[in-house]
């Protein structure tokens, strides 16, 4: 392997760490995996008093969501992360947990491509590389717990599983594992792939004429390893009897709850989805089109764009659709992308035509990156919750009073939903010694009962809150700072006026996290351009509050 194929091949998995740590907290979406691996690693798996240890532990009894979800990949993660929260500590366990997965799903990406290599050559594999890298969703989602990024590996894997072999025994054993990677990653993880294996199926069978012999032994085989393995974990951490893409099953196509959460047009996956997941202009239509219907590559495209576009096209029938639903599809339409690249660019000495097709696709690479890394930037505006809560840790332990053991905290339903976590609630395992200055006890509510929240008296125990709204925060408080979230782009002239100070205070409120940084760029970028800004439009999303006790309300109250 040449030095320029090592760096490429490293890429994929130092774009997924560079957007871990750019963007480190989460969203609701991905809150039943990251506080599941949580409970596992901080309480574990008692053997005795079952129930009565796990209800009192685990969050899922309180926050069980809409439908029942698998715990096997957070078991699965949990394993992997032990070893190296022991080294590092603790305090870094959310950022080793989204880490291991986003390698396990760097893995699945790079095997893709050596299988493409080993078809179709290194060029195109280069190719692949830097057309995958340069996306903006799968390296930006690679790492989040979302059950769809638990299945991803496992899709991935089927894919490189259909990259032709010119010999037919190992053709058929190649679609057989294909089969046995979709079957478990719909019988495990995300029950819509269902359609996906289907599509695959009827592939192999109509289009390469793989026996049936070669194909229902994997799908029997895998689909009772899956329910071997689903059904036993998943009854033990919810107590009963439970096979969770079942309920996911009959929760979302069956009763079609799933609608509650929005519904999208028949044609929102190809005219808006899947050009936002590829982010290169030129592979969403141009090269994946050239590559189908090139005769130099339309039979290496087939086997990975047709089963892709019917798991797509079949899916559209559902009526909420979002992007991470069909994430799946982005490494074959990528691959397939490549080839059509590859094609072009090894005939670039050929013709005029071929020389400019070339330097577009070079450049379209370049601007995927920097579309890919302005929408990074963004997207790390979007956690005002985990930011708040981050604050206020160095708050309270930076200022509090030497008699001060215990801080109870109320986090309102958007600081939960956009970066609170049991991981950045208490950074330290249950029963581990912690540093001096971390001594406090920081005990977290998140009622959400609008009835218990109207009380005066439900605010009374409460020593700070996190808040969007300060005006639903009953009693004496004063707002201690606030932490602000994208709210779109704005362009300021000369002479006009930020929509938010940032740099230190907005209104009377001292900003702090993304918002303050954002804001001091600002001016700085006005004073280098004579007051000209193109950039974030940040606003007040969560508010820092603290409660006054009886003598400081009273001061409050007088001044």
């Amino acid at each position: 392997m040449g030095a320029i194929d090592l760096l490429l091949m490293l890429s994929i998995p130092a774009v997924i760490i560079i957007h871990l740590l750019v963007a480190p907290y989460t969203k609701v979406e991905e809150s039943f995996n990251i506080q599941a691996t949580h409970d596992i690693i901080s309480y574990g798996t008692p053997t005795k008093d079952i129930h009565q240890r796990l209800s009192a532990h685990y969050d899922h009894f309180d926050f069980p969501g809409a439908v029942p979800r698998t715990f096997v990949g957070a078991v699965f993660l949990a394993g992997l992360s032990q070893p190296y929260i022991a080294l590092v500590g603790f305090q870094h366990a959310q950022l080793i947990v989204r880490g291991v997965l986003g390698m396990i799903n760097a893995v699945a990406l790079l095997w893709f491509g050596a299988k493409l290599e080993k078809a179709f050559g290194n060029s195109t594999a280069r190719w692949y590389v830097l057309l995958q890298a340069s996306q903006f969703h799968v390296m930006f989602y690679a790492s989040r717990t979302l059950p769809n990024m638990f299945a991803f590996g496992l899709t991935t894997m089927a894919f490189a599983q259909l990259v032709g072999s010119p010999d037919p025994e190992k053709q058929n054993r190649r679609y057989s594992m294909a089969i046995a990677h979709l079957t478990i990653a719909t019988a495990v993880f995300r029950s819509e792939l269902a359609i996906l294996l289907v599509t695959t199926t009827l592939y192999c069978l109509l289009v390469h004429n793989i026996p049936l012999n070669s194909i229902i032994p994997a799908l029997l085989v895998f689909f009772v390893f899956s329910l071997v393995t689903t059904i036993p974990i998943d009854s033990y951490f919810w107590q009963k009897p439970l096979w969770p893409e079942l309920w996911g099953f009959y929760y979302n196509a069956l009763l079609g709850s799933s609608s509650d959460w929005g519904v999208s047009p028949w044609h929102y996956y190809f005219t808006s989805a899947l050009p936002k997941i590829l982010t290169n202009p030129l592979s969403s239509i141009a090269l994946i089109s050239f590559a189908m219907c090139n005769p130099g590559t339309r039979r290496q495209a087939q086997a990975l764009v047709i089963p892709s576009l019917l798991f797509v096209t079949i899916y559209s029938l559902q009526p909420h659709k979002e992007a991470r639903f069909i994430f799946y599809v982005a490494p074959p339409l990528t691959a397939a992308a490549a080839l059509g690249a590859n094609y072009i660019f090894t005939r670039r000495t050929k013709s005029a035509a071929f020389a400019v097709a070339s330097a577009v696709i070079a450049a379209s690479v370049v601007l995927s990156f920097t579309i890919s890394t302005a929408m990074l930037i963004v997207s790390s505006l979007n956690y005002p919750g985990g930011e708040a809560l981050s604050e206020l840790r160095s708050l309270v332990t930076s200022s509090s009073s030497p008699d001060l053991q215990t801080v109870v905290v109320h986090t309102d339903v958007l600081s939960c939903m956009t970066g609170v976590t049991l991981f950045g609630q208490h950074p330290y395992r249950p029963n581990d010694p912690r540093p001096s200055n971390e001594a406090l006890t920081f005990v977290f509510d998140k009622t959400e009962d609008e009835g218990t929240l109207r009380n005066p008296k439900f605010w009374e125990k409460f020593d700070y809150a996190l808040a969007e709204d300060p005006a639903r925060v009953l009693g004496p408080w004063e707002t201690v700072g606030v932490v602000e979230g994208f709210a779109g782009i704005e362009v300021l002239k000369p002479g006009g006026s930020a929509s938010s100070k940032g740099d230190v205070e907005s209104g009377r409120d001292r900003v702090f996290g993304r918002g303050e940084l954002v804001g001091r760029v600002r001016e700085r970028v006005r004073a280098l351009t004579g007051g000209w800004w193109i950039g974030p439009r940040m606003e007040p999303r969560v508010h820092i509050l603290r409660k006054l006790r009886e003598g400081e309300a009273r001061r409050a109250v007088i001044e």
